[in-house]
């Protein structure tokens, strides 16, 4: 990517990685039926491209990290956590309503997972019940926005950005090359 990297602290980072994946096919079939699976509406990247990304000189010495994973990426993810310079702990699960077959081989995949990683110490204002939620479909690897709201719930407004954003959102910083780059 060649968007420039913010020169400022946080201690909250929520990141996307655009994973190199593919989209699946039109009507969303398994590969059984012949059909070439697409390519995604935007850039992706290598896993050794993403773990290089300069994550630990916008992280605060006392900082969190969600990292949004996929299943064939949920090993790597604990090495892009750990490359940028967090110790991973939790892992909450979206789950989702299933649309069509959907992607997967023998199981076809209805959930994303979010890792949840520190860096030093960062009290969280309240524990939260759970770690799994529901949420139907939105369109093709959108985030619902419950997320975002349970991070700043959880964590108080400390300084935050969202990397690889595809909206801008109160209260966060945003980065990535599908969002006009807003860091305040």
């Amino acid at each position: 990517m060649d968007i420039p990297f913010p020169n400022k602290k946080y201690q909250v980072i929520y990141a996307d990685p655009p994973w190199n994946v593919k989209a699946g096919s039109k009507q969303g079939r398994c590969k059984e039926d012949n059909q070439k699976s697409l390519k995604l509406p935007y850039q992706t990247m290598e896993v050794e491209d993403i773990k290089k990304l300069p994550v630990k000189d916008i992280s605060a010495k006392n900082s969190v990290l969600f990292l949004w994973t996929i299943n064939k990426y949920l090993e790597h993810s604990y090495d892009v956590a750990r490359s940028w310079g967090f110790k991973p702990s939790t892992v909450l699960i979206w789950t989702k309503t299933p649309k069509g077959i959907g992607l997967g081989g023998t199981f076809t995949l209805a959930s994303e997972y979010l890792l949840f990683c520190r860096k030093g110490s960062v009290r969280a204002k309240q524990r939260v019940k759970g770690n799994h939620w529901h949420f139907a479909r939105g369109k093709h690897s959108a985030k619902p926005s419950f997320f975002r709201e349970l991070i700043k719930n959880t964590f108080g407004d400390l300084p935050r950005i969202e990397l690889f954003a595809r909206e801008k959102a109160e209260g966060w910083d945003v980065w990535g090359d599908e969002v006009s780059n807003c860091i305040d």
